[in-house]
């Protein structure tokens, strides 16, 4: 990993005009955030002035409308606030959200294409655009693994704190017995980097490997080897994509995974260098599960970080996950 430290990852990786953009991108961020503020002092002033003139004509409908709109700015406000919590670098990026189940075979394979299917849901009521950028099918039932490319203004900043394993309690449809099972699944988010980061990566790191992309079936099954697999050697990161109709624009598109995961891991490198100067440790330690789903005997969601939980278990599976992620946001364990 020395070796690629120095040959292929220098330490000041932004080039100047990728910082002077960068900075640009900040001052108009900046600049629209002022105007919002602005909109919302000027209304919060005219509700001010509606409700004296409301309460000095005792007008109940205006005064129930005043009151309406104070709602609706305050729900405004709280949003323009988490916001504000997101200062990280990557954060108002597009994330790469990967899940991958752990030991259990088609139990938490099952569990895997659940959380699929709840971030994907959670990034559609965003308005985020979804690719599905690579799935491999479970044996029986699920997935083995799936990658989602989510693309929207604060989408990694919004799902960072969904990194770690995600843990299920339920009587198992695959279990003759009707017995519980808990199962886990590992979630990684991975923020999209600049195409024109100064990493450079040999032919000869690389492993590449070719086969047909899974499907349902029927005539939209790949017949050809399309799908690519790399691994990345000095690393050992694999990354892989079947999305694309050739081989070519599937390897493209891995190896900006590719790309991203491994300015990624530099960046945790030099974090974890930096906290060993400092004589620190860090204060999140990612313990067997961040978050726990449990289906039976009761139904609740709760994550373990912030204490934060529900009992409107379907809803959560729906997408509907925000509570979660703004308690991160709000929580000490947001470091940005």
């Amino acid at each position: 990993m020395q070796e690629l430290e120095a040959e292929t990852m220098a330490p000041d990786f932004w080039t100047d005009q990728q910082k002077a953009q960068q900075v640009l991108q900040e001052l108009n961020r900046f600049r629209q955030e002022i105007q919002t503020v602005e909109t919302l002092e000027k209304q919060l002033t005219d509700h001010g002035e509606l409700l004296e003139l409301a309460l000095l004509e005792d007008d109940p409908e205006v005064v129930a409308e005043v009151a309406q709109g104070v709602k609706e700015l305050a729900t405004t406000v709280d949003q323009l606030e988490l916001r504000t919590l997101l200062k990280g670098e990557f954060d108002q990026g597009n994330a790469y959200l990967s899940i991958h189940p752990g030991a259990g075979g088609t139990e938490s394979q099952d569990w895997a294409s659940m959380l699929l299917r709840m971030y994907t849901r959670w990034a559609e009521r965003q308005g985020y655009k979804v690719d599905l950028i690579e799935l491999l099918p479970g044996d029986e039932a699920g997935i083995k693994s799936a990658t989602l490319f989510i693309q929207g203004e604060n989408a990694y900043g919004y799902l960072r704190g969904e990194k770690g394993v995600h843990r299920l309690v339920r009587i198992s449809p695959f279990d003759a017995s009707g017995r519980r099972h808990t199962s886990f699944t590992s979630v990684d988010v991975t923020p999209e980097f600049n195409e024109e980061l100064a990493i450079e990566i040999r032919p000869d790191e690389l492993k590449i490997d070719t086969y047909r992309a899974g499907g349902a079936g029927g005539q939209h099954v790949n017949k050809t080897d399309s799908a690519v697999r790399i691994t990345h050697l000095p690393t050992g990161i694999v990354v892989a994509c079947q999305n694309e109709r050739s081989q070519f624009q599937n390897k493209e598109t891995a190896l900006r995974l590719l790309k991203a995961k491994l300015a990624e891991l530099y960046r945790q490198e030099q974090q974890a260098k930096l906290e060993q100067i400092k004589g620190e440790q860090m204060e999140i330690a990612w313990g067997s599960q961040i978050r726990s789903y449990v289906f039976c005997p009761y139904t609740l969601v709760k994550d373990h970080r912030t204490e934060v939980e529900t009992g409107n278990l379907q809803a959560v599976m729906d997408g509907e996950i925000d509570l979660f992620i703004e308690a991160y946001l709000r929580s000490r364990f947001n470091k940005g």
